[in-house]
């Protein structure tokens, strides 16, 4: 029978889960924010980033390019070691520049919903995904578009651009791993949905089981996915009635009186 230091055991189990999953999903979105809201996600609402998120990808982006220009004149300091421009015409500075740029062109977007709540359906939606997904193998399926096909089109569209000299090595290098976190964030939001659900389910088919230890008819085959044990021969009926209530109050389901 569940006790409970058991239950404040799970309940600190999913809480610490909880708040794993929020910093791997607020960490990969900061990174993953500059080429959403760039190229992917053009229509996003208003709390599809969180404060968090849009703070730490904004300093991000005023620190790489100082970062950038700091290594190369590092380099240039060391004698006989004269560090020449990397191949590319745009370069993190440059993605900066567009980056801001665009947060501007959003702001205008996002302060109209902000004031006419009503303009905007729902406030964490991303928004749908760019056309021509939807010509692609699984095109059509929201997690997979998310997950696997929108990290992948950044991924493989940032060597090619980098191959064209089209933009230097180490904005090639960020654009992967954004797409990395893209990938991983897309996971975590996958997977929190899918625990609500399960937690749903898992909660309507323990209540029928319950239901059956308090009526004493109950099998061991029965009441092992819940982990439970049927109660004694002699118990009475008083308190059967009353641990039964005490587990469905655990496990947060309703049990037929």
């Amino acid at each position: 029978m569940p006790d409970m230091h058991q239950n404040t055991n799970n309940m600190n189990f999913d809480q610490l889960q909880d708040y794993a999953m929020g910093i791997i999903h607020t960490v990969c979105g900061s990174f993953s924010r500059p080429i959403e809201m760039m190229f992917l996600r053009p229509r996003h609402g208003t709390r599809y980033f969180n404060i968090a998120q849009i703070t730490l990808s904004t300093l991000g982006m005023l620190l790489l390019p100082a970062f950038a220009g700091a290594a190369d004149t590092a380099k240039n300091l060391v004698p006989f070691m004269h560090a020449t421009p990397p191949p590319g015409f745009f370069d993190i500075g440059s993605f900066s520049r567009l980056f801001f740029l665009a947060s501007l062109a959003h702001s205008f977007r996002l302060y109209r919903r902000m004031i006419k709540p009503e303009t905007e359906l729902h406030s964490q939606f991303e928004g749908p995904p760019l056309p021509f997904f939807h010509l692609l193998p699984k095109g059509r399926s929201f997690w997979f578009t998310r997950i696997v096909l929108e990290p992948l089109f950044v991924y493989i569209a940032a060597g090619i651009l980098a191959n064209f000299l089209i933009i230097t090595p180490g904005l090639c290098l960020f654009l992967h791993f954004s797409a990395l976190c893209l990938a991983i964030k897309e996971f975590v939001d996958w997977y929190a949905n899918w625990i609500f659900i399960r937690n749903l389910l898992d909660s309507r088919n323990a209540g029928p089981l319950i239901s059956k230890l308090v009526e004493d008819t109950a099998t061991q085959e029965d009441l092992a996915p819940i982990h439970l044990a049927s109660f004694p021969k002699a118990i009475s009926p008083e308190l059967r009635q009353e641990a039964a209530e005490y587990i469905a109050r655990t496990y947060d389901v309703n049990i037929r009186s």
